[in-house]
């Protein structure tokens, strides 16, 4: 993961600090768009997974659009290299504000998830006598057998138009064509999915919904199919880069584009996660009567995954290589934050630690420097690129 004259330099760094291998991350988006490029695919990168200045441009340079959920996403990418008009726009509460924004910038299109949301765009557009390019999200009700907080497809979720709006969404975009033009369908059914049959059976319901609209006389320029590819927690090192070819194959195999139809993808967390590490040191060991505690630097408001979603993450203790082989010992890793949910794993097995060993916490390139937060006034998050 790290080489030897690395960790040196690294050693000599404060923590916690978030580690990034640039390298990694610029072979692991080729890779991607290579595979997508075969078949004519377009990616948008998902910002909210790391908007750090840095993975932006990284990013951008190598020809990738860009998936937002916020106004000063928008901002953010536009400022860091993304074209305008290559930018998506998702997020179930779109304030007018933002809305603004994204009609100024002429953005690809918007990722609509209600009817009133729909309406509010259309006056917006009229009162700035521009047209709004609008994708309809619909939810293609698939369990992605996921952790409940990032499922997005089901139809109880908060996400996507709801089915008895559709006929209404339709009939406001023909009344509207000055404000409202169609461009696409959107859909996603959630995050961390390692099962690809889910995808397998997105492509059958797209298709499904290609369908209806076309039997309605509209064929959309665009089916976007979202995100949502997985990555391998577990074994970081064995299967560090996704394999893209056989995804988007996936896709070629189920999928049925009409002609003249793009399809687009929204892709984060198998871009960016692998590149990244949350490096931390050890403060204490703490011996109990049944378990031994480490407490780290780090804690979740440096990365809050484990907390929230109960997530897995790799852990490992840096030593050089040529550290003599030790015995381990078990551990409940765990962060320095006055809260009993600050814990990054139980009962993991480690080299004997001691006060100052260098820890790092795998695979935190997504979800993690962009959800940290200052609680307790933590000091600001350090940062290591590896060029």
């Amino acid at each position: 993961m790290i080489s030897t004259a690395i960790l040196e330099q690294i050693q000599k760094e404060e923590t916690p600090l978030y580690y990034y291998d640039l390298p990694l991350l610029r072979t692991t988006v080729s890779t991607a768009k290579t595979a997508a490029d075969q078949w004519g695919y377009q990616i948008h990168y998902a910002v909210k997974a790391n908007n750090n200045p840095r993975i932006l441009q990284e990013i951008s340079a190598l020809g990738l659009g860009a998936d937002c959920v916020s106004g000063l996403e928008i901002e953010t990418a536009i400022a860091h290299g993304f074209d305008a008009e290559s930018i998506v726009f998702a997020g179930v509460g779109k304030t007018e504000k933002e809305i603004r924004l994204a009609l100024s910038q002429g953005i690809l299109a918007f990722n609509v998830e209600s009817l009133e949301e729909l309406q509010v765009i259309s006056t917006l557009a009229q009162t700035m006598n521009v047209s709004a390019s609008v994708a309809l999200r619909i939810n293609p009700n698939i369990d992605a057998n996921t952790h409940h907080y990032i499922t997005t497809g089901l139809d109880e979720n908060k996400f996507g138009i709801m089915m008895h709006e559709l006929e209404d969404c339709l009939s406001l975009i023909h009344a509207k064509e000055s404000a409202l033009t169609l461009v696409g369908l959107h859909f996603h059914v959630g995050s961390q999915i390692t099962d690809w049959s889910v995808f397998k059976r997105l492509c059958l319901k797209v298709n499904e919904w290609n369908t209806w609209f076309i039997e309605r006389g509209i064929t959309v320029p665009i089916l976007n199919v979202g995100g949502g590819v997985g990555i391998n927690y577990q074994n970081p090192d064995e299967e560090a880069v996704v394999d893209f070819a056989d995804f988007f194959a996936l896709f070629h195999r189920f999928l049925e584009p009409k002609p003249g139809q793009q399809v687009h993808f929204e892709l984060g967390r198998s871009l960016v996660a692998n590149c990244g590490s949350l490096l931390s040191r050890v403060l204490y060991i703490k011996r109990g009567l049944n378990k031994n505690f480490a407490i780290l630097d780090a804690g979740m408001t440096e990365l809050l995954r484990p907390a929230l979603y109960q997530a897995y993450h790799h852990i490992q203790c840096l030593r050089p290589s040529d550290s003599p082989s030790e015995e381990t010992e078990t551990y409940d890793v765990v962060g320095p934050i006055c809260e009993s949910s600050d814990c990054f794993g139980k009962n993991v097995i480690l080299p004997t630690l001691v006060r100052g060993d260098l820890i790092a916490i795998r695979s935190a390139g997504a979800y993690g420097e962009v959800m940290s937060s200052r609680y307790n006034l933590r000091q600001p998050l350090q940062f290591y690129f590896e060029e």
